[in-house]
């Protein structure tokens, strides 16, 4: 079919891959830091002008890189909201990430609707503070001119392929984007407009939604623009994930997310309901302490580096001697516990020794993880294989732990943009269902990722053991914490 670009606009920085259509080859690719003013302290802002999106695409598009691409797919940052007016300018900049300032918009916005269970009832899940609809009812409150201005609202990647398109009247989004912002039900299919004027305080148009296959339109020149999606949603679909996967991606916080064929709905509040890009479900289960654990483990031994923490933690066995850390450092999200701290139980005179605590800091980030996975395979999600994603997934100690203590295999794929490689994607389906080469339910078969494959093996009675002294701790520590 020809030639294709995925585009990922993370939140820093814009990446751009050039593939094959037929086999998803990456041919080129292109990169540029969006130019964002750092806010005092360090750290994201919170506010950004979407122009710095633009700025960036630019420049990670220069030189040619687009010459001879046929079509294109946009990913971009989850929980982004850009308030637009009635004419299309920005009202304000975007509102972006996790955002501390919506911790009380999310609690008000729960106790206006009735509750948790009305939430995950209404749209699948509880309102977090990253939400789409948790910042409406911030910016409601905070900036009630801006608000009222306010009359289109689009995210970040709906907002890229607007601009492609140059403005057009017509503006669309798609189920994956849709699905996070709170007032869309991937149960349903369809929006909740009543939830954004309980948020926002009043009605404002919202994208078409449109299918995973279909095209948000062509360009003048005659490029032809996919509907683009959520960057976790690219992601997915870039590393070809289906029904049985599970993926485990190691952040500084961790997330487990996986494919299933049905929408689920969670009042506990630890499952958010996405749908994917190929029409199918991706619910998700966040942790808040994954690679932050390791990271504490080695300033408190002294480690030069997290390899250097892996190679300490070699040398200890599996259980480590008797110690358990619960990796609850910064609170809990799963289980729901915000207030708590970490607990380090088993200490013996044998186990006080630098190499047992470093291989706990591995065995209770991984352990915590696969809390979250079991949230997902109580819930009726079939989990038969998961892929490991993040620089930490490299490390001997977590390689060497994982499969046993997740109870299956475990894949680590080459490092590469998988949400630009899965924007490519959605860009080479719509482009073959434009052309009539592809059926409009069957995206294109691209070749798997690169990847080494681990099998729990003879080691796994040895670390569903270790995982029940962990769950035994933590049932001590926090009893009923889990429970849905």
């Amino acid at each position: 079919m020809g030639i294709v670009a995925g585009l990922d606009s993370s939140p820093d920085f814009t990446r751009i891959v050039v593939c094959d259509s037929d086999t998803g080859a990456v041919l080129r690719q292109g990169y540029a830091p969006h130019p964002l003013e750092s806010p005092e302290g360090g750290g994201r802002p919170a506010d950004v002008d979407p122009q710095a999106w633009l700025l960036s695409l630019g420049e990670a598009a220069g030189g040619g890189l687009l010459e001879g691409v046929q079509a294109i797919g946009v990913s971009a940052q989850a929980n982004s909201v850009v308030p637009l007016d009635a004419q299309g300018n920005t009202v304000r900049p975007a509102l972006v990430g996790g955002d501390r300032r919506s911790q009380v918009a999310a609690a008000d916005l729960i106790d206006a609707l009735g509750g948790r269970e009305a939430w995950a009832q209404a749209v699948g899940s509880v309102p977090q503070t990253a939400q789409p609809v948790t910042k409406l009812r911030w910016l409601a409150r905070a900036e009630p001119e801006a608000a009222a201005r306010t009359a289109v609202l689009l995210q970040a990647h709906d907002w890229l392929v607007w601009q492609l398109l140059g403005r057009p009247a017509r503006r669309t989004t798609d189920r994956g984007g849709a699905s996070g912002t709170g007032y869309w039900s991937a149960a349903t299919g369809g929006y909740r407009p009543d939830l954004v004027e309980l948020a926002l305080g009043h009605q404002v148009m919202l994208p078409e939604v449109i299918g995973p296959a279909e095209a948000a339109g062509t360009t003048p020149e005659g490029l032809l623009i996919s509907a683009g999606t959520g960057e976790t949603q690219a992601a997915a679909f870039g590393l070809g994930i289906g029904l049985g996967d599970a993926v485990v991606s190691l952040g500084a916080s961790g997330s487990v997310m996986a494919v299933h064929n049905e929408p689920l709905v969670d009042q506990s509040g630890m499952i958010t309901a996405l749908a994917d890009a190929t029409g199918m479900h991706l619910p998700v289960v966040t942790t808040l302490n994954a690679v932050r654990t390791l990271r504490g483990a080695a300033e408190l031994l002294g480690a030069a580096d997290l390899e250097g923490l892996s190679e300490l933690a070699m040398k200890s066995t599996p259980g480590s001697h008797g110690l358990v850390l619960l990796p609850y450092l910064e609170g809990e999200r799963t289980p729901n516990l915000p207030h708590t701290a970490g607990t380090l139980a088993g200490l013996r005179r044998e186990s006080m020794r630098p190499e047992h605590l470093a291989r706990a800091a591995f065995e209770g980030m991984l352990c915590g993880l696969a809390d979250a996975l079991d949230v997902l395979r109580g819930r009726g999600v079939d989990v038969r294989r998961v892929f490991l994603l993040g620089a930490a997934a490299e490390l001997p100690a977590v390689q060497a732990a994982a499969p046993a203590l997740f109870g299956t295999q475990v894949v680590v794929p080459q490092p590469a943009d998988y949400a630009a490689i899965g924007s490519a994607r959605q860009a080479a389906w719509a482009l073959g269902v434009s052309q009539g080469v592809l059926d409009p339910r069957t995206p294109p078969v691209w070749q798997g990722a690169v990847a080494q494959v681990l099998e729990p093996g003879e080691e796994l009675a040895v670390g569903q053991a270790v995982r029940q002294q962990f769950v035994a701790v933590r049932e001590q520590t926090h009893p009923g914490a889990l429970r849905g």
